[in-house]
């Protein structure tokens, strides 16, 4: 029994101290950062398992890993964004445009007028301009200037120059432009701009006194009017069936308006189609001559529609110089024809006006329709009165005697020539 007992103390003694060597083998408190590196160890391998072929499941005991953004530590070096600005050609050959020494853009002159043009440029390229260079007129208006003009002398990369070429104004009014470029010594033109290929330019304005050489108002009776193959009078008659041509002061026309100016009012032939013309005495025409005036109907004439013609017959030949049709909107048409293609020629001109269909309301004005040429009207000679002393043969009496009968004597008169001065005009001409 004892020994029963002693054995049941020894098993029980053996239990409490298996139980406390298994409680001193319990850990403690683990390491946070050993834990976290081996979290990331394994987070490494199982990424870079996962790149290779055949990988499907993580590794076994640790968590997926997450993709979390990665903070780039703050850096002092700055980040350098590319240019979107183009790349820098260096050209052999390039000028840019620093102003305009003379001649500004839009300068006026008169007709015929000699002037210098003058650039100053900018050598911008990497070759030096040499006496081989030149100054080139490539379109435009040329002013009757050269074509080529040498440099005067080397022009380095960075250096100014100053080029000029002389010209003369045309000969007619209006706006002129000239494009120039420079030439290199293998004769490739080049010029300024971004691409060295822009030219550049002189521009002008040619304006001169102009004078009425023609005025078809003021010889409105000069002409011969008919329609179609019957004469007209001059000047005719409002209602006239025939058509009539009469002088108008300060016509009211189709918007309303008042010409300040003499116009002839024409009205066709009152048929479908009717017409009516002048054709005018011969007159030789110059260089330059242009023909103008301002076309509309008569105001409140709703239904007018017409077609306005000019002919100029010469030597045989009839020359149509244009046409327009004219209709009551409200508006008119304003012409201003060269004549020059017919400089040298002395012929007639023709105004006609005809129906466009019917003639209902057809009455066609032409304002203050004339030739202007260039120029100053020419000098008139203005007759002046000088007296001048031419003698004349007058009878005056004289005292003669003659014998009698009677010892008594008697005057009679007989004639005999004296000279008495009397004043007769003769025309001299003035200044």
């Amino acid at each position: 029994m004892f020994k029963r007992y002693s054995l049941s103390l020894l098993l029980a003694l053996l239990v409490m101290v298996q139980l406390a060597c298994n409680a001193a083998t319990v850990p403690s408190t683990p390491d946070t950062v050993a834990t976290l590196n081996g979290l990331y160890t394994a987070a490494a391998q199982t990424s870079t398992a996962a790149a290779q072929p055949g990988f499907a499941t993580a590794t076994p005991g640790l968590p997926l890993p997450t993709a979390s953004p990665v903070v780039a530590p703050p850096t002092s070096t700055p980040i350098i964004l590319p240019s979107s600005a183009p790349p820098v050609v260096n050209r052999c050959d390039a000028a840019s445009f620093v102003k305009d020494v003379t001649i500004s853009d839009g300068t006026v002159f008169s007709r015929g007028s000699n002037f210098t043009k003058t650039w100053r440029l900018q050598n911008t390229g990497t070759c030096s301009w040499t006496s081989s260079y030149a100054l080139v007129f490539v379109s435009g208006d040329p002013m009757n200037g050269p074509t080529v003009v040498a440099l005067p002398g080397n022009v380095n990369p960075g250096q100014t120059v100053d080029l000029s070429v002389n010209l003369t104004a045309p000969g007619k009014d209006g706006h002129y432009r000239g494009y120039w470029k420079l030439r290199n010594a293998s004769n490739a033109l080049f010029g300024i701009g971004d691409n060295a290929d822009v030219a550049f330019w002189v521009d002008i304005t040619v304006k001169g006194p102009v004078h009425a050489a023609y005025d078809f108002v003021a010889r409105m009776c000069d002409a011969s009017w008919e329609n179609n193959n019957t004469s007209l009078p001059c000047p005719g008659s409002e209602d006239d069936e025939r058509g009539y041509v009469l002088q108008i002061q300060n016509p009211k026309l189709e918007n309303g308006n008042k010409a300040d100016e003499p116009s002839l009012l024409t009205v066709p032939k009152n048929n479908n189609n009717g017409l009516i013309s002048g054709t005018y005495p011969a007159i030789t025409v110059q260089n330059g001559d242009r023909f103008r005036t301002l076309l509309s109907c008569r105001y409140n004439r709703d239904r007018c529609d017409v077609i306005f013609r000019l002919d100029f017959k010469s030597g045989g030949q009839t020359y149509n110089l244009g046409s327009w049709r004219e209709v009551y909107e409200g508006q008119y048409y304003t012409v201003d024809l060269d004549l020059s293609a017919l400089a040298g020629l002395t012929g007639k001109f023709i105004l006609t006006v005809s129906a466009n269909g019917s003639p209902r309301d057809d009455e066609a004005i032409w304002v203050a329709p004339r030739i202007v040429r260039m120029g100053p009207p020419p000098a008139t000679l203005t007759p002046s009165i000088t007296p001048s002393v031419t003698a004349t043969r007058t009878a005056s009496p004289t005292v003669t005697f003659t014998p009698t009968p009677s010892a008594t004597p008697t005057s009679t008169a007989s004639p005999t020539s004296t000279s008495t001065p009397t004043a007769t005009p003769s025309v001299t001409p003035g200044p």
